[in-house]
């Protein structure tokens, strides 16, 4: 078994690809850091391909939107199964342009994972083999977990507050 050193980790990281490492972080013990998507894919084929940190399951991929700051993120999970050491990185992206390279080539689980971030946020996964609708109906027009629309109807009174005494 071998055994993933975080500080080694995040040196070798930085050394080898400098300013894309941004925003690190270790919530709740768990390596995070940001990068840009044009480093994405040189990041997470270093991390797959090592043969020290062998990051080759991707756990999970999901997406998040930002609706004040008008951004989208892509964030990976990434296990190294030899190690047991898992991290994270996050990639945010304009929601003007929702657009990042596949990781399909990487993580064949990235297909449907890739697909069901497409399907509720919109954003595309340049290079998938074949990116369209997985849950929901295929001529539907919103992405429903992007945050564009209030979460209550406004017009409702029996959510007025003054009558429940405040």
């Amino acid at each position: 078994m071998i055994t993933i050193d975080k500080n080694t980790l995040l040196s070798d990281l930085q050394e080898k690809f400098g300013a894309a490492i941004q925003k690190v972080e270790e919530p709740y013990g768990l390596l995070t850091f940001t990068t840009t998507k044009d480093q994405l894919l040189s990041i997470l084929t270093f991390l797959n391909e090592s043969d020290v940190y062998r990051f080759r399951f991707l756990t999970d991929l999901c997406g998040v939107h930002y609706a004040d700051e008008k951004q989208l993120a892509v964030v990976y999970h990434l296990h190294s199964m030899e190690s047991n050491f898992r991290m994270r990185i996050k990639v945010f992206i304009p929601e003007s342009n929702p657009r990042i390279p596949t990781v399909c080539k990487l993580y064949k689980s990235a297909n449907w994972q890739e697909r069901e971030t497409f399907d509720f946020y919109g954003i595309i996964f340049e290079g998938h083999p074949n990116l369209k609708r997985i849950l929901n109906v295929d001529d539907m027009v919103a992405f429903p977990m992007r945050k564009e629309h209030p979460l209550e109807d406004p017009n409702r009174i029996d959510k007025n507050d003054s009558y429940f005494g405040r």
